[in-house]
């Protein structure tokens, strides 16, 4: 099987989509990270029924991480990332550089109120700043018709709907469900750094997130859901827990204390086991 065309300027890949437009193709993005899973290639999966032609974009964005986190040792190996992206069939694979992304003098940031502000952005303010201004120039960079992210980064998702809205980027975002692992644990790449016993401790955190997700569909009360999930992670070794919290599925405001009705929720989680950080979420009602 042939695999991706790999390109690595933004005037590369310009000259592809340009002749695919040119032959009415319609283009789809799945931005990533790589260390790609199966979690990345449903996304290319789901991008290739709603588009003729799909691009993977493998950036680890040093915008979205703070000093004291793990750009330097976040997972990266492009030999198995093409591998897999030749697996699946997909088009093209943008790897740019640094340089390429952010040139010298670069100067421009993305800040997307409201959305952002609560659960991650409040746990790692400089996050979707990062975020927002690589996706932006992402959409920009690639004149995609349609772009692919997955629910398992829910808050993120969220913050590029506001965005694109926002500044008018003719683009359709297309939000794919969470790929989990046979004992419910939601895959990504971070999952690598989880020891042997973290990772079968690991299962907790989305068993206590469908406890909660069950009791409040079924009339419970946020408060006591949270508290019963924060006790439950607490107890199978997770510290810290940074938050456990019910949502309204579009803005995020809170839900709850109380039952929340009719309201469409969103219960979202944050948790460190061992040097591990694991988010994950889950709709409600």
């Amino acid at each position: 099987m042939t695999g991706p065309i790999i390109v690595r300027t933004v005037a590369r890949m310009r000259e592809h989509v340009r002749a695919w437009k040119a032959d009415g193709q319609r283009v789809a993005l799945v931005p990533t990270m790589g260390a790609l899973h199966e979690g990345h290639l449903s996304l290319v999966r789901l991008a290739q029924t709603r588009a003729d032609r799909v691009i993977a974009t493998v950036f680890v964005n040093p915008k979205q991480f703070a000093p004291h986190e793990d750009f330097d040792a976040y997972p990266r190996g492009e030999a198995a990332d093409v591998e897999k992206l030749t697996s699946v069939g997909c088009d093209l694979l943008f790897a740019p550089s640094g340089e390429e992304m952010y040139a010298p003098g670069f100067a421009t940031a993305v800040t997307v109120s409201g959305v952002s502000e609560p659960l991650e952005g409040a746990a790692r303010p400089q996050f979707f700043g990062g975020v927002a201004t690589v996706v932006a120039k992402l959409f920009i960079q690639s004149q995609a018709d349609v772009a692919v992210f997955g629910e398992k980064d829910y808050q993120q998702l969220q913050v590029i709907r506001r965005m694109a809205r926002d500044l008018d980027i003719p683009i359709e975002i297309i939000g794919a469900p969470t790929a989990r692992a046979e004992d419910g644990l939601a895959l990504s790449s971070r999952n690598a750094y989880l020891s042997p016993e973290d990772r079968a401790a690991a299962t907790a955190l989305p068993a206590a997130m469908k406890t909660a997700a069950a009791a409040v569909a079924a009339g419970g009360r946020v408060d006591e859901a949270e508290q019963a999930a924060k006790a439950a992670l607490l107890a199978a070794g997770f510290d810290p827990v940074d938050y456990v919290e019910v949502r309204e599925a579009g803005d995020l405001t809170r839900l709850g204390p109380g039952p929340i009705g009719q309201a469409k929720g969103r219960i979202l989680i944050a948790a460190k086991l061992g040097k591990t950080r694991l988010i994950d979420n889950m709709a409600v009602g």
